[in-house]
């Protein structure tokens, strides 16, 4: 599969600062009060995320100060876990009332998340700026959505273990043609930010939460829950089938009851969903 790119995609081995917005003075023209002003606006971004705590918190900071570096109409944040990944999906958005919409929709177009995730892969995990209508996305309900909104150029940048994994995928659904080298420097130099502030908020809810493991894993039986660790690791229904001495069969009947039970679509659903509900701990 072919993924359409920009020039905006290939930021340099050794980017320069933020330049000014389109419009502002260039060059020589530009003013050092207007560089001192770009940088101030990094450090109070970089503060602000220190200080994120809660969910409510994050969004103020993408959806207010974040705004004046990277302008986009919608912000997912997705968690990749195990390989094959499964994905945990949150949307942030001030154009839309039920951004959780979005997050949900970029789960149940299955060509959305993997496509995202292989093109900054094959990047080498730099920065990525795509066009929604040719980048191999398809035709979902994301991209509809999406273009509906007119933030049909995508910025995807996210954070990868020690082993070169994927961890985090932050993806900016922004305005067509106001992406440029700026924001993609920009995404780079901030996703730690981004990431650690996204990951408090994970844990605050957690924390909050308190009894929801117990309660999330009585949704399941318990070998309903066995099969779905299996599924985690990888296995097909005549694998698991083979371990837990059932037919295959039998394990794709327990698999449809597991994805009714936790609402899902999919097998890849039904992790992330899992992971969330803190069924799985892997």
């Amino acid at each position: 599969m072919s993924i359409t790119t920009t020039p905006a995609q290939q930021p340099s081995a050794t980017p320069p600062l933020p330049i000014a917005h389109p419009g502002e003075p260039k060059g020589d023209e530009r003013t050092a009060a207007t560089d001192f002003l770009q940088i101030e606006s990094i450090v109070l971004n970089l503060d602000a995320s220190l200080r994120v705590h809660a969910r409510a918190h994050f969004f103020s900071w993408t959806q207010g100060l974040l705004q004046s570096l990277i302008r986009h109409e919608l912000l997912v944040c997705t968690l990749c876990h195990g390989k094959p990944p499964a994905f945990r999906a949150d949307g942030f958005s001030m154009t839309t009332p039920d951004p959780a919409m979005f997050s949900d929709m970029f789960l149940r177009d299955t060509a959305v998340a993997p496509t995202l995730l292989k093109a900054w892969e094959e990047r080498r995990y730099q920065p990525v700026v795509l066009d929604a209508a040719a980048s191999g996305l398809g035709n979902g309900a994301f991209v509809r959505e999406i273009e509906r909104l007119g933030a049909t150029q995508l910025l995807v940048h996210g954070v990868h273990d020690a082993d070169g994994r994927a961890v985090t995928l932050f993806t900016f659904a922004c305005r067509s043609g106001s992406v440029g080298p700026r924001q993609a420097y920009l995404a780079q130099l901030l996703a730690p930010s981004l990431y650690n502030a996204w990951v408090r908020t994970q844990l605050t809810q957690r924390t909050q939460a308190g009894g929801d493991k117990s309660s999330g894993q009585s949704v399941l039986t318990v070998r309903e829950q066995d099969i779905l660790k299996w599924i985690y690791l990888g296995k097909s229904n005549f694998e698991i089938g083979a371990i837990l001495k059932i037919s295959p069969l039998t394990v794709k009947n327990h698999v449809q009851k597991i994805l009714r039970k936790l609402n899902v679509v999919n097998r890849t659903q039904a992790i992330g969903k899992a992971m969330e509900l803190r069924i799985l701990n892997p």
